[in-house]
């Protein structure tokens, strides 16, 4: 008899679409940290909020890439915490970035909700949260039954 759904034990993060999504957030660890660097390094004095921005969206793709990768139920809990404050950091840039532009003389990882990368950093704490309630041990009632 195959098991039900509710059933199942929980997927690991690095399985199936989990891979992608750590994919992701490795990619945009190194693009976000590389590109950053350089410009704290180069070009602070022109934009430097939007360069330390980048810098900080950076160190959380870090943290939730590396969580990711740890495994286990507190990391799950850190990624879903860093993928909350990430969501924030996109959803709080990009509306400055639309209300005073002039704030941003140069544009940042999450300006205007990451148009500069097709939208994937709105889109990617989302999925990565989506991911990560699903991948979550489930909780067994008192009548043994899992709990949602």
């Amino acid at each position: 008899m195959a098991e039900s759904q509710a059933t199942q034990r929980p997927r690991k993060i690095g399985e199936g679409p989990g891979r992608l999504i750590v994919s992701l957030y490795a990619v945009f660890t190194v693009a976000a940290g590389s590109r950053s660097l350089y410009q704290l390094i180069a070009q602070f004095h022109e934009a430097p909020l939007a360069y330390v921005l980048s810098a900080v969206a950076a160190v959380v793709y870090a943290f939730i890439t590396v969580s990711l990768v740890r495994g286990g139920e507190s990391a799950r809990r850190l990624a879903m915490v860093c993928c909350a404050v990430e969501l924030a950091g996109v959803l709080a840039v990009g509306t400055l970035t639309i209300v005073d532009s002039s704030a941003f003389p140069d544009q940042t990882v999450w300006s205007y909700y990451g148009m500069g990368y097709v939208f994937i950093p709105l889109v990617l704490p989302v999925t990565g949260m989506l991911w990560l309630r699903r991948a979550a041990p489930q909780r067994l009632s008192t009548a043994g039954q899992p709990q949602a």
